[in-house]
């Protein structure tokens, strides 16, 4: 029988082979890749970046000259994004803690020990592990998995898991099977969430999904 990594592996060759390397997430600087992982809570990557697009037109992508915006001002700007009066509360206090601890440098808060900085993070009002996990990875290139909801329902269709596995046991099922590897984390992340939207949806398209194969991997 196949062991836990061997079945991984089968999963993110098959999607490799269908998508290609996906380059994500897209972010010029690592304080745009943590806005745009705040701002897509509860919304698609189309709204986050008509926010981003905005702060861009404003000049306003550093942190010392968002940390200097009226909160009201910020929530105008990022209004794309839906729930704009709740991100730009969370968006103020993720800003707090990078100047207060870390003098506003990116660069300086990854310095930190990944899970120290994590825990960290998760202090701050509004992120939450796959948000944090977001920062962590993609703009600190930090070797983390992230867990979102496509990876759940894909591994649950698939036959890893029931659908009671909390956030921390299917990032384990991943980081106990396979290389510590961001770049791996980075890609294998991105094309579950690219499987899941195009194809693995709440009523899902088996037919041409490449996780639905003569081997019959996927048992959605």
């Amino acid at each position: 029988m196949d062991t836990v990594a061997q079945r991984l592996h089968t999963l993110y060759r098959k999607m490799d082979d269908h998508f290609g390397d996906l380059r994500w997430w897209p972010g010029d600087t690592p304080f745009e890749v943590a806005v745009g992982a705040i701002l897509t809570q509860n919304t698609n990557w189309g709204n986050v970046e008509r926010a981003i697009d905005r702060l861009k037109g404003e000049a306003l992508l550093t942190p010392e000259r968002m940390y200097g915006l009226e909160e009201e001002r910020l929530a105008e700007l990022i209004r794309p994004s839906g729930y704009y009066n709740v991100k730009a509360k969370r968006l103020r206090a993720f800003l707090l803690f990078l100047m207060t601890s870390y003098r506003g440098s990116m660069d300086r808060m990854f310095r930190q020990e990944t899970w120290s900085l994590r825990e960290q993070l998760l202090q701050v009002k509004g992120i939450g592990e796959e948000t944090a996990d977001s920062i962590l990875l993609y703009g600190g290139k930090q070797a983390i998995f992230v867990v979102d909801a496509y990876t759940r329902r894909i591994l649950k269709r698939a036959g890893f898991i029931d659908g009671n596995c909390t956030y921390g046991t299917i990032q384990r099922l991943f980081m106990d099977n396979l290389p510590s590897d961001h770049r791996l984390y980075n890609q294998y992340h991105a094309l579950l969430v690219h499987t899941g939207k195009h194809y693995c949806r709440t009523r899902p398209r088996c037919a041409p999904c490449p996780l639905r194969c003569e081997d019959d991997t996927c048992s959605a």
